[in-house]
């Protein structure tokens, strides 16, 4: 543990990017997989609109692994979402009603997970980390943990405290979050709606135990169904639609499910930019293709870019009130050609 205090009193000078706004997410069980593994899907919602995925190598003392940072990021800083080569993964949704962060020093999620895919194995070295790194953390998230021992949970975390929920307590195998807590403020915080959306999209798979990452990617994250209202913009009539408690938001920038594979070689599959409009590609610890890697100019992905290319045209009103309201008509056309696309990719695994 002296190793976390040492790194995290060095990090502790720097500025942190982006805020997160808004994310979905689950972690998974093997007994809830239809192919055994465990999983965990982050549905990202922030102001930083393009990323990219990169490959982190090893070096005395740490692991290799591969994340999700913001374009721009060329020192590799923040991940927002990774797995490293000893099958730990860990991803965060930002929490809008735990204690009140500190004003001085905020929006440290991003560094604090660098810190666990480069050092811990296990979702119990996880909490020991978070135990032992100064505070106040500078965080207000649901950190999502698996590893590859079959634990997972997640980690409910403000700037001094967190509350442990782990996947092995839930009988259905798995546990969503998206940005309150359950052990925050009753009423307060932000994802209700979209909590529902997700439970009710994904129960038939979840009751069955037969979920594939395809269900987050190609199912949760390019529905327009809301579960307040009944109603699903992607199958009836209209035109237009409010960009309102849907899972893909304006603010959406990636689906990334991490399979974890067992042999320190675990899968992530990555739809950046815009998720509805987006193509899912593969990557894995050892190896990015170079449609997801920083190789544009501004340090940004192909895959990223091309996919907000289509987002400009989903969202074409830029005046008043225009950028709420999506062309769903384009928004038709394209996921099912992006989907089509996908699954193409699916089935070569």
């Amino acid at each position: 543990m002296a190793l976390f205090r040492l790194t995290a009193a060095a990090l502790v000078i720097s500025l942190s990017g982006a805020v997160a706004c808004a994310c979905t997410s689950a972690i998974i069980s093997g007994s809830a997989s239809a192919s055994g593994r465990q999983m965990l899907w982050k549905h990202r919602d922030t102001s930083s609109e393009s990323n990219f995925i990169e490959r982190v190598p090893a070096s005395v003392g740490s692991h290799a692994y591969i994340a999700l940072f913001n374009a721009g990021d060329s020192l590799l800083r923040e991940a927002w979402i990774g797995v490293n080569d000893a099958d730990f993964a860990i991803m965060n949704t930002a929490s809008y009603n735990l204690a009140p962060d500190t004003a001085a020093f905020k929006d440290q999620e991003g560094i604090i997970m660098s810190l666990a895919l480069r050092h811990c194995t296990t979702v119990n070295d996880f909490a020991a980390m978070l135990d032992t790194l100064p505070r106040p953390l500078g965080v207000q998230a649901n950190f999502g943990v698996i590893d590859s021992r079959g634990d997972g949970a997640y980690f409910e975390t403000d700037d001094y405290n967190y509350k442990r929920y782990d996947l092995r307590d839930e009988a259905s195998g798995v546990i969503i979050r998206t940005n309150y807590s359950f052990s925050g403020n009753d009423g307060d915080g932000y994802g209700y709606i979209r909590y529902d959306n997700a439970s009710r999209l994904l129960s038939s798979r979840i009751n069955a135990r037969s979920l594939v990452p395809a269900d987050f990617t190609e199912t949760a994250s390019r529905s327009f169904y809301n579960s307040l209202t009944g109603r699903d913009a992607m199958t009836d009539t209209a035109k237009w639609a409010v960009d309102q408690d849907f899972i893909p938001r304006h603010s959406s920038t990636a689906s990334v499910v991490i399979e974890l594979t067992g042999d320190g070689n675990s899968t992530m599959w990555a739809a950046l930019g815009y998720p509805p409009c987006a193509v899912v590609e593969k990557a894995h610890v050892d190896s990015v293709p170079e449609v997801l890697r920083p190789v544009l100019p501004g340090y940004k992905s192909p895959s990223a870019e091309a996919s907000l290319e289509k987002k400009r045209k989903a969202f074409p009103i830029t005046r008043g009130s225009g950028p709420n309201y999506i062309d769903m008509d384009y928004i038709r056309r394209e996921a099912a050609e992006c989907h089509k696309l996908s699954m193409d990719h699916y089935e070569r695994e």
